[in-house]
């Protein structure tokens, strides 16, 4: 499951840009929260804290119990905006969730088990085709990451989304086909070299036929 975070925020009376600047000015970050029918919020962060929280890595699927002076809000980020040059957190969107909801988010994928890969030990490489993949899940229970297991693979497999575990009540938001996470792909050395032992037994086949058809006759 996906961690749950906790973060302190404080209702702001003004918006517009020049508000914001001054915000920033004072290390704190411009922050609204939207959603479940009720009416927007606007509200500040502390830099400090949105910071950490986008140093996760994970921050854009990640549930938080937003405590707005006192009140708890579950939110969880929708967006967030970065200065252009220094890659800070200037702005975020927090979508506020109601009991039951259930949300779109990229679920970041990790790999098991390559030692138990025919195909790895073969000299073959992992061909990650989705490093994410968006699922729809019960705001409760977003999955941390999914986990494909390598086991038994060989070169020129395919896993799919179909072959992944995945949590009760999570399904993948493309729905129309059964798409491709990974391949497990043969790097052209290892193809050419196989040619090359194949090529080197056929030969020594040739060779020999002629001196076993020697050999019945005598």
């Amino acid at each position: 499951m996906s961690a749950n975070y906790k973060l302190s925020a404080s209702k702001r009376d003004r918006a517009g840009k020049g508000a914001s600047r001054a915000l920033r000015r004072a290390d704190l970050v411009p922050a609204v929260i939207y959603g479940d029918k009720k009416t927007p919020q606007i509200v500040t962060v502390t830099f400090r804290d949105a910071t950490k929280l986008h140093n996760t890595g994970s921050m854009m699927s990640s549930l938080i119990d937003l405590d707005v002076d006192g009140k708890i809000e579950r939110v969880i980020p929708r967006d967030v905006q970065l200065d252009p040059v220094r890659d800070f957190v200037t702005h975020i969107d927090f979508l506020r969730l109601g009991k039951g909801a259930t949300v779109a988010v990229n679920v970041p994928v990790h790999f098991i088990n390559e030692e138990e890969s025919e195909g790895l030990k073969r000299g073959g490489v992992v061909n990650v085709v989705r490093h994410e993949v968006e699922l729809n899940c019960p705001a409760e229970d977003i999955p941390e990451f999914l986990e494909v297991d390598l086991t038994g693979t060989d070169i020129g497999d395919s896993i799919h989304i179909s072959s992944i575990k995945l949590g009760k009540g999570v399904s993948p938001v493309i729905t129309d086909r059964d798409f491709t996470v990974a391949t497990i792909a043969a790097p052209a050395g290892l193809t050419s070299s196989e040619s090359e032992e194949g090529e080197e037994g056929e030969e020594a086949a040739t060779e020999a036929t002629p001196a076993a058809e020697e050999g019945g006759e005598s």
